[in-house]
């Protein structure tokens, strides 16, 4: 056996998001010194007293540091310390600890020889543990002198030890033969000699930090993070960790629910969302605020599809209001984050705060920021407002265009600035005293609430690299909020946030499938794989191993990279667009571990390792720190600088996604969004910039407008087939489909509004063309003015002779019959034209150019993945369209019919993957 040790930085990657608060780290330093300072005196005690003392000092020091109230730290039976699962010393042990004297070289392993007592002795106690007392829970073992630790995680002892056959005649011997524990160590210590594996371990000496401990610089403690982190109850006990980026922040969600005004409910068994109860609604909740605006205004009337929105004046009411609300509260959350990004690049510089009372006074202030400030370039703004935000970018996001529902009926300015709000019981805001304060007895305004509501958390952590954190403020990043706005975006139907581990899994087999489809074809693998990517890669000739090696060999790292920028990934129900992040990341990661995420110039990120940890990608460097944008580094910011590229290279050509819902596209684009911006970076040359004081003047790469990728409409329904002809259609227009793929792409980074707006309209333009040239086309207008033909012909033809009876006979049946197909064919024609469960059909013939053949034919998706909707009911006459269209299904649950539609939409060798 040999053992293959890392340091703590790379075994904590799970947790490397996870700041640790000062305080924190100030015990652990305290504790760890001590422990520290009491190894000199251990081995000038005799020896049975000096272990005692030993498992006394590592007891204490664990216990005081993490464990005191939440977990039991003691011996057990004959091991020298165990951490148990709970508060009590009869629940499961799951970590063993073997300690040794720092003398005791003889029986303590080293990274040459493990094969010592000390493992024998963690061999006997970890076979006892899952033998004797039927223990699944053992999390890690550790063995340790103190000044040496050596970390085991009990998954490799059980698929190294635990199933070794050896090894368990061994023990049944012991325990059948009642041998005593100098026979296992004797005969274990054989067949350990023997065992050709490599054992996992993590190992440190404590000793290395003594400069850390003791020396009174706060910066140098970001050192001990990792360490901190691996002894904590989060990597040991693989406990679940406080701000775990998988989890939903129950508090700032009700929060956020609350400003907004409404609040979530059990209903049969589901959560869903609502508005709050007349007796529970406050006038200066921002819903409640937009009703009464749209109310005075009266301006339901100008929306041209007024019945989309409900049947009822008071459901139209609510659910413009609604959608209004969102689009408003994307534009805060995005900014927010904006906010927070430009604190960490600039060294939490508080001339970079904006989202606040002090700057936005009011709604008419609110509405300028939007559409006077981020829709603006810097250049095109007033001086007055280039006076007050010269330190808020420009980023050409769409999300800052006056949407068209706010065109149509109002805009945030339109809302009552007098209004105060309540603060929710339990609120962010809240001190400790006033917690129970029963809700309604302080009050505030609206936005000073929200924007000090938000303030009472994180944002600036998110992509900063803050190992230590002053404050206990909660973070809250992309992953956080995206599971908020799954919550919100399903408030009808009690929508659940699909688990990040579930995206995660999904996305890695479908997208890698889809990879090697692509990197493989048309020539076969070559042979096995070596070098720094190969182990990354899988290393295994077949499957990964060989995509890998097909680079470089057959084909250039570029030609590999635009390869894989040619995958099209649909989700056709994209909800708030968890897939799609997932996906982006998966790519991100494939490229990474392929070696072909290269700058501008060509030049890999090879010494950077990407991977995904809790749905979001976690890149770290050669030392195993989070990487983390600087500004004025100009590795950092060609680092950033490629992330932000591939990503939007990715989302632009790669990413797609339909839903029925206009509040989950504008959640989906916000997400995508948000991704971009994490990886946003200044365009000026770093050359050019003294200090980070000339930095006020730089503008972040503007954001492209991806928007154009994620669309509204009804995935399950379509008025033209897939291989409906489009030739005709394309003679007939002064546009290809390249000119209208280039449209698109021109749409994609175009920053000027008006260009974007006349881009629409072409875009708009071709597609009404293809409608108009493929309904000529239609095969049952074919077929109408074919049966009119005759018909005609029929009637209208005379005869010198009158026909005999039969004749007669024969021409009223075939007159009747063609006057029935006539009838049906228009009746057909015309529901699809005027029915209105076609009003928000999609067609997926033309949307997306980019998965058309320059000769129009649809070619389908590599890869079509989601989460379908499940329990939804179909009506008549939507449900009998459906059934046209996709055919008959088991029973009438909606999920069957998405399944359908994927299979119509993906290519030949494409990969499916649908959560049902």
């Amino acid at each position: 056996m040999k053992l293959l040790p890392q340091p703590p930085q790379k075994a904590v990657k799970a947790l490397v998001k996870q700041p640790v608060l000062r305080s924190e780290i100030d015990i652990f330093k305290a504790n760890l010194t001590t422990l520290l300072d009491k190894i000199a005196a251990i081995d000038q005690r005799p020896q049975d007293e000096s272990e005692e003392h030993l498992k006394n000092d590592l007891r204490d020091f664990l216990r005081d540091t993490y464990y005191r109230n939440s977990h039991a730290i003691n011996t057990k039976d004959k091991k020298d310390l165990v951490i148990h699962t709970g508060k009590t010393t009869d629940t499961d042990a799951g970590v063993l600890i073997e300690a040794k004297r720092p003398a005791n070289v003889a029986e303590m392993i080293t990274t040459q020889n493990p094969n010592k007592k000390a493992l024998h002795e963690l061999i006997l106690y970890y076979l006892d543990e899952r033998g004797r007392a039927e223990n699944t829970q053992l999390k890690h073992l550790i063995v340790s002198n103190i000044n040496e630790w050596y970390v085991f995680d009990a998954n490799d002892f059980d698929k190294l030890v635990y199933r070794n056959t050896q090894i368990k005649k061994l023990y049944e011997t012991k325990l059948n033969d009642r041998k005593d524990n100098p026979f296992f160590y004797e005969e274990i210590a054989k067949i350990v000699a023997k065992m050709d594996v490599e054992m996992p371990c993590v190992y440190f000496n404590i000793t290395t930090y003594d400069t850390v401990l003791r020396n009174q610089n706060p910066d140098d403690d970001r050192e001990l993070t990792a360490l901190y982190k691996l002894l904590s109850p989060p990597h040991l006990l693989k406990v679940a960790a406080p701000n775990d980026a998988n989890s939903l922040n129950d508090r700032f969600y009700r929060e956020l629910l609350h400003l907004i005004g409404l609040e979530e409910v059990k209903d049969g068994g589901k959560n869903i969302i609502r508005r709050k109860q007349p007796a529970e609604r406050h006038a200066a909740s921002l819903l409640e605020a937009a009703i009464d605006a749209i109310e005075t205004e009266d301006v339901l009337h100008r929306i041209p599809d007024g019945a989309m929105y409900g049947s009822t004046l008071p459901e139209r009411t609510f659910n413009v209001a609604l959608e209004l609300c969102i689009t408003w509260i994307n534009r805060i959350l995005f900014l927010k984050l904006l906010e927070g990004q430009l604190l960490s690049y600039h060294a939490a510089n508080k001339d970079y705060l904006f989202l606040n009372s002090a700057t936005i006074n009011d709604f008419d202030e609110l509405f300028k920021l939007f559409h006077k400030v981020l829709a603006v370039n810097l250049n095109d703004r007033s001086e007055a407002i280039k006076a007050k935000y010269s330190r808020v970018p420009y980023l050409n996001s769409s999300l800052f265009d006056i949407s068209e529902l706010e065109d149509q009926t109002i805009k945030i300015n339109a809302l009552d600035n007098g209004g105060m709000m309540p603060l929710m019981k339990g609120s962010a805001l809240a001190t400790s005293t006033s917690d129970s304060t029963p809700r309604g007895k302080a009050t505030v305004g609206l936005l000073s609430y929200l924007f000090q509501f938000l303030d009472a958390y994180d944002f600036a952590s998110e992509g900063a690299a803050v190992a230590i954190q002053d404050d206990h403020r909660t973070i809250i990043n992309a992953s956080v909020l995206g599971k908020v706005f799954e919550k919100i975006n399903g408030y009808k139907d009690g929508s659940i946030f699909t688990p990040a581990f579930i995206t995660m899994y999904m996305c890695r087999q479908t997208i890698r499938a889809a990879v090697m489809e692509k990197l493989t074809a048309p020539h076969p693998p070559a042979a096995p794989p070596s070098g720094r990517y190969a182990a990354r890669a899988g290393g295994a000739a077949g499957g990964w191993g060989a995509v890998y090696d097909r680079i470089g060999s057959q084909i250039s790292r570029k030609e590999a990279n635009d390869l894989i920028n040619t995958l099209r990934v649909c989700d056709p129900a994209v909800g708030s667009g968890h897939f799609l992040v997932s996906a982006l990341n998966e790519i991100i990661v494939i490229k990474s571990e392929l070696g072909i995420l290269m700058d501008e110039n060509g030049k890999t990120l090879r010494d950077y390792d990407i991977s995904i940890v809790n749905d979001e990608l976690v890149i770290t460097d050669e030392n195993g720190d989070v990487f983390a944008y600087n500004p004025n580094s100009k590795e950092s910011t060609r680092v950033q600088k490629t992330l932000f590229h591939e990503k939007q290279t990715i989302i632009e050509n790669c990413l797609f996604g339909v839903d029925i819902n206009p509040n989950s596209v504008k959640i989906c684009r916000l997400r995508l969004w948000i991704e971009l911006l994490k990886n946003a970076y200044y365009c000026q040359n770093v050359g050019e910039v003294s200090n980070l004081a000339d930095v006020k003047n730089w503008q972040l790469q503007t954001l492209p407008n991806i928007d154009i990728n994620i669309k509204c409409g009804n995935s399950l329904l379509s008025r033209f087939a897939l291989d409906a002809d489009l030739s005709k259609a394309l003679r007939s227009i002064k546009y290809d489909v390249a000119a209208y793929r280039g449209f698109v792409n021109d749409y994609k980074n175009e920053k000027n509004r008006e260009a974007k707006r006349g881009l629409t309209q072409i875009i708009e333009r071709i597609k009404a063309d293809f409608r108009t040239e493929i309904n000529k086309n239609d095969k049952k207008l074919l077929a109408l003015n074919k049966a009119s033909g005759i018909l005609y012909n029929l009637t209208a033809q005379t005869s010198l002779l009158p026909p005999t009876p039969k004749e007669a006979k024969t021409r009223k049946e075939q007159q009747a019959k063609l006057e029935a197909e006539i009838s049906k064919l228009t009746r057909d024609i015309d529901d699809i034209k005027s029915n209105a469960v076609y009003k928000n059909a999609f067609e997926w013939r033309f949307e997306f150019p980019e998965v058309l053949n320059d000769q129009g034919d649809f070619m389908g998706f590599d890869v079509v993945i989601g989460n379908p909707p499940y329990g939804v009911s179909m009506k008549n006459g939507l449900r009998q369209a459906v059934v046209s269209s996709l055919g008959k299904v088991p029973d009438y649950e909606i999920y069957y019919y998405f399944i359908n539609i994927a299979k119509k939409i993906l290519k030949p060798n494409g990969v499916k993957s649908l959560l049902v």
